[in-house]
């Protein structure tokens, strides 16, 4: 979830990634981007979305407006053009920060999981249900898993910062 979580922020360059929260007012309900255009990158600074059907092209632009993701859509007729603006300094810094509230967010569920696992291990040696060695192996093993998932989340968080700091 923490990968899907920081692809919205953006980086200063073109994703589909971060469409992926916009929700389209289309044939009487909110829909997903995805379900009712095709979204691609042109350049390093430009999307393009294409409508499957041409007549919701003014909702598809007034929802990317309302998404309030920093970017002007552009309604060419037959697409939608999306340009990312370069990144401030400060916009960039500002990013970091939020990636770094993501990811002690996904820390903090990490070790909301690992208490669980714990007490429900500790329960079962408690109940006879494992041995004392089974208890001290399944934790140890539970910490190792631990702090493999933290090491992923920091190398993630790492690459999305290169790439928020990179103009």
């Amino acid at each position: 979830f923490f990968q899907k979580d920081i692809a919205a922020i953006r980086t200063g360059r073109a994703n589909p990634a971060m469409l992926d929260g916009v929700l389209v007012e289309a044939y009487g309900a909110k829909v997903p981007l995805m379900q009712v255009g095709n979204i691609s990158v042109v350049d390093a600074r430009c999307l393009t979305v294409t409508a499957w059907d041409k007549n919701i092209l003014k909702e598809i632009e007034k929802a990317i407006a309302a998404a309030e993701l920093g970017v002007n859509p552009v309604n060419e007729g037959d697409k939608i053009r999306i340009t990312i603006p370069q990144p401030t300094e400060e916009d960039r810094r500002e990013r970091v920060k939020k990636l770094n509230e993501k990811l002690e967010h996904a820390k903090v569920s990490v070790r909301q999981a690992r208490d669980k696992i714990k007490a429900g291990i500790e329960e079962a040696e408690k109940n006879k249900a494992i041995s004392e060695d089974d208890k001290f192996r399944n934790l140890k093993e539970m910490e190792e898993e631990i702090k493999k998932h933290n090491d992923e989340l920091q190398k993630l968080r790492e690459k999305k910062e290169k790439e928020i700091m990179t103009i």
